[in-house]
Formats: C-alpha cells, sequence, structure tokens
C-alpha cells in the first residue's frame, strides 16, 4: 500500500483514492498550520503587549479557521446526512471562533489601555536596541 492509498484509507474514502475535496481539506490544513506558525513567532519577535496580541488575535483566528475548515472538508466522505450534520457543527464553530476571538481582543487591549498600558514609541525601541548591544 503505498503513502496516497494509505492516507485516503485512513480518510475513510473507499476504493483507496483521495477525493479532490480531501485534497483541499489538507491544504487548508497545512496552510493554517504554517499561519499558526507565524502567530506564535509573532509572539515571540513582536516588542509589546499591543503588537502581540494583534498577533495573537489575527493570526490564532485565522489558522483555527483554516485548520477546522479543513477538517471539516476531510469528514465529508460520503456526502451522507451524517457528514452534512458533522459539517454544518465544524462550520458552526468555524463561525463562533470568527465572531468571538476578535472581540475578546479587543476587550483585552481596550483593559490593558485603561489600566495605562502604553504602547512603545520609537524613543523606548532605540533604548532597548541600545541596551541590548551592551550586553
Amino acid at each position: 500500500m503505498n503513502g496516497f492509498q494509505f492516507i485516503a484509507a485512513s480518510a475513510g474514502s473507499e476504493g483507496g483514492s483521495l477525493f479532490p475535496l480531501h485534497l483541499f481539506g489538507m491544504f487548508l490544513g497545512f496552510l493554517g498550520l504554517i499561519f499558526f506558525l507565524g502567530t506564535a513567532v509573532g509572539m515571540m519577535r513582536f516588542p509589546d503587549f499591543y503588537t502581540r496580541m494583534h498577533a495573537a488575535g489575527k493570526g490564532d483566528t485565522l489558522s483555527t479557521m483554516l485548520m477546522l475548515t479543513g477538517f471539516a472538508l476531510v469528514t465529508m466522505e460520503d456526502f451522507s446526512l451524517g457528514s452534512w450534520l458533522l459539517f454544518v457543527k465544524i462550520m458552526g464553530v468555524v463561525l463562533f471562533i470568527f465572531l468571538s476571538t476578535p472581540t475578546s481582543s479587543h476587550a483585552l487591549m481596550r483593559a490593558a489601555f485603561e489600566d495605562d498600558e502604553m504602547p512603545m514609541t520609537e524613543e523606548d525601541l532605540k533604548k532597548s536596541r541600545k541596551r541590548g548591544k551592551k550586553k
């Protein structure tokens, strides 16, 4: 059994071939993982709270939506009622994430701003670069 037949058999398709829907779902899942990696890099590299929250809010939302949509497409194996119900439920979760994650990121940023957490300015960045060169 070659690699593609094994993947197709594990995806639940009968006959050992990959459907285009499965391939597109796997592509979306992989694309979501790439965006999630970008989010993780942004969380590590950005200098202050607001830019890190921006990376987390945007990247995490997009990556989660892409991965869940890819998973929903991979589970569409025979277009039966059960497959459609599972697809609709996963798309409901995607819609909930699409609405709630940016809202919660905004609420966290607003709470930090009201708590006098100020964004970094150009002067702050220059000072932090100078301190980094001295070490």
